[in-house]
């Protein structure tokens, strides 16, 4: 298994290096497809949120579908622990999934959101702390904190419903966009507070 560690405003020692990848062989014991995971390490330069200095990112790739689990925490040892676990309870999840649906027909979506493990959305804050808002070109920011705009692209291929709500599971997030196999639209599922689904799909314009 490949392991690639990068640092986005931080540096990262080889002893730290060496002990990212002695943790990573743990996830093999879950999935053996594992072929590369990409560890990013990103430092939080916000001193409010000394808390969560430090997120690790972590991306599996394997013959199946990609997994993504990501945690912020005072250092980058906890943050990796974190994300490491959370990996590690996703891949368990995938892997009952497939033992559950061996030789069974495709799930229905009814059948797919009944079984999925929801998570509750956090409490709010007791207190919420005063905060101010300034414009960045036509772009609005809460806070003192510097802007940042992140971008990214991965290959897609059309897929069911079912299919998208999978792989939302995988990643770990509570929004998943995908090309509606059916409609050929782009789509988005994600999670709704009453422990539901909700799909939003764009109507291109022919003209």
């Amino acid at each position: 298994m490949e392991v690639v560690v990068t640092g986005r405003h931080i540096e990262l020692s080889e002893r730290f290096r060496e002990h990212v990848s002695e943790k990573l062989t743990k996830l093999e014991k879950h999935d053996h497809r594992i072929m590369r995971v990409q560890v990013e390490v990103e430092s939080e330069r916000n001193p409010r949120q000394h808390d969560r200095a430090i997120k690790v990112e972590l991306t599996a790739f394997s013959k199946g579908p990609v997994i993504r689990a990501e945690a912020a925490a005072e250092d980058k040892m906890a943050a990796l622990d974190l994300a490491l676990d959370k990996m590690a309870a996703q891949m368990r999840r995938a892997a009952d999934r497939r033992r559950v649906h061996r030789g069974r027909p495709p799930a229905s979506v009814g059948e797919t959101l009944a079984g999925m493990e929801t998570v509750p959305p956090p409490a709010a804050a007791a207190e919420e702390e005063t905060v101010t808002e300034r414009n960045v070109g036509p772009i609005s920011v809460t806070g003192d904190g510097p802007l940042v705009v992140r971008e990214k692209s991965h290959p897609a291929e059309p897929m069911t419903l079912d299919q998208a709500l999978y792989e939302m599971e995988l990643v770990g997030h509570d929004f998943y966009l995908f090309v509606d196999k059916e409609s050929e639209r782009p789509s988005v599922v994600y999670r709704r507070r009453g422990y539901d689904y909700g799909v939003i799909s764009l109507e291109l314009d022919a003209g």
